[in-house]
């Protein structure tokens, strides 16, 4: 297995979201967040798909993960016919990042749903430990999709981070 990357984008200044795209054959791509921080600690980091470029937000995405937590029982989380899939990491500001990888397949056939696996760490502020999650995405709607948009809540911005799509050959 290799990658070629495809896009790439560091963020450097407050930013409100970030899109990769160029997804354009029907492989399997892959997204590396690294040290991904916002302005603020809060509840949402959130993830779509788009067509042509724009965001997609209608309500057909769904999802299921496993939250591991270093302080207590592990949880199940999961949300149908929502409008983004929440990928829920959430830390303190100061110093603290978010770190993850997220497969995307289907994306270029127009035929199948685009559906997603991720795996991420971060810090949770409020139990002030370190958790990840573990689980999968669905998008059920059958278009091409070719990239892939990151957003946060409540007006929390991007203060830093590389957000990096690699093609899996």
């Amino acid at each position: 297995m290799g990658l070629v990357q495809v896009a790439t984008n560091t963020v450097t200044s407050a930013v409100a979201s970030v899109t990769l795209t160029g997804i354009d054959s029907d492989d399997v791509y892959m997204v590396a967040l690294n040290n991904v921080t916002l302005n603020t600690s809060g509840s949402g980091f959130y993830v779509r798909v788009t067509t042509s470029g724009t965001a997609d937000s209608d309500s057909e995405y769904d999802i299921a993960y496993k939250v591991l937590r270093a302080d207590n029982s592990f949880a199940n989380t999961s949300n149908t016919n929502g409008n983004l899939w929440d990928l829920t990491t959430q830390y303190v500001a100061t110093g603290v990042s978010n770190n993850g990888i997220l497969y995307l397949y289907n994306f270029n056939n127009s035929s199948e749903y685009s559906f997603i696996t991720n795996e991420t760490a971060f810090f949770w502020s409020g139990s002030n430990n370190l958790n990840g999650n573990q689980g999968g995405g669905v998008h059920t709607v059958a278009e091409t999709n070719d990239g892939i948009h990151f957003v946060s809540d409540s007006g929390r911005t991007f203060e830093s981070g590389t957000f990096t799509l690699y093609k899996v050959i």
